[in-house]
């Protein structure tokens, strides 16, 4: 019996073509479960800071240990304890098999205090400081006005490069925060075609060591304040490139920027208003020979403003940190340099939320 095609019934009495609509599709309904997610997303925040500031991650890096062992290991009451580390093996910060809890791949890399990439020193700030400031967060959107310390007369960046230990903990945030970055930017750029480089903003010199142990032919530096120079030539030297790198102090908006045949931004423009952006891509302009090139890179903002939600939420953050920072996109930044005089402009992605806009003079 051959099939009976549909396509070719016919009205019986008129004999003109049936038509047949398709059955409505079945719609689900929709539930609060993403709204709920969201609104309640700083339950999640905390149990990973709490995690961070308890040192779970590096425990658990010496060796993989069960409930009990890891609840005696960082002192904890039992109640809770079970359910603190459930909670992060389905955030998917730790693994558990057999009752036994070990590191994932990113928090055995990032999160272990021993290793040099760890990122936890920028969340423990983060823990300390802007999970409070966060709350006033309406208040900045209304008022456009900073809500950390300086609401109070304080100046947080000020006590920060004072106190040495307090210094040393957030460049090494810093450090761990850039060093994907860094590598990802020593791969694709060409920087074979150069001969000297300076990271404006250097904090430890992490940028410029990797950029120098990808390419062996460069030499250069790191431009920031000066309290950063013991810290910066302790970090160059532990990879035995003090004869290719040196610091170089200084304040960039008082300052001329040091000549390099490269220079580079790396989470610097940001914390400042349109005019200091501005500002300080005209003095990378005048410090580049014919031909040198600017880096900026930070969290870019997609230029259509839907994708980059670390980029925006960092926006939000310079709002409540600064006077008048705020994070922007790639064609931003491409404007700000042609104005500056840069004849070619690009963006390239980098690693994660992070772009570079390059600037060729």
């Amino acid at each position: 019996m051959n099939p009976i095609d549909y396509r070719e019934l016919h009205d019986t009495t008129t004999g003109a073509p049936l038509t047949f609509e398709a059955p409505p599709a079945v719609r689900s309904e929709p539930t609060p479960d993403k709204i709920l997610r969201l609104g309640l997303a700083f339950q999640a925040s905390k149990t990973l800071l709490s995690a961070i500031e308890l040192g779970v991650f590096t425990e658990l890096a010496k060796q993989p240990l069960d409930a009990d062992a890891l609840t005696a290991r960082l002192a904890l009451h039992g109640r809770g304890a079970r359910d603190f580390f459930d909670a992060l093996v389905a955030l998917g910060m730790l693994d558990r098999t057999d009752g036994v809890y070990r590191n994932t791949a990113e928090s055995d890399r990032f999160l272990d205090r021993a290793k040099p990439t760890y990122v936890g020193a920028m969340l423990e700030l983060a823990d300390a400081r802007l999970y409070r400031f966060w709350r006033s967060l309406t208040q900045a959107l209304k008022s456009g006005q900073p809500q950390n310390e300086a609401r109070g007369g304080g100046d947080f960046y000020r006590a920060l490069y004072a106190d040495p230990v307090q210094l040393r903990k957030f460049l090494k945030g810093m450090t761990g925060l850039s060093l994907g970055t860094a590598r990802a930017m020593a791969k694709k750029f060409p920087f074979r075609e150069y001969r000297t480089v300076v990271d404006v903003g250097t904090a430890e010199g992490a940028l410029p060591v990797e950029l120098c142990l990808e390419h062996r032919h460069l030499r250069g530096g790191g431009f920031d304040i000066a309290a950063c120079a013991p810290l910066f030539d302790e970090y160059v030297a532990g990879f035995g490139l003090a004869e290719r790198l040196r610091f170089h102090g200084g304040d960039f908006f008082a300052d001329p920027l040091p000549r390099a045949d490269v220079l580079i931004m790396g989470h610097i423009l940001h914390v400042w208003s349109r005019d200091e952006k501005r500002m300080l891509i005209g003095k990378a302009f005048d410090a580049l020979p014919s031909g040198g090139s600017l880096i900026v890179y930070d969290a870019i903002i997609d230029d259509d403003r839907r994708s980059n939600v670390y980029g925006l939420l960092s926006s939000l953050n310079m709002l409540i940190e600064t006077k008048a920072g705020f994070d922007y996109t790639g064609a931003d930044c491409i404007t700000w340099m042609r104005d500056a005089g840069f004849r070619h402009t690009r963006v390239e992605h980098l690693l994660g939320s992070d772009s570079m806009v390059i600037g060729v003079k």
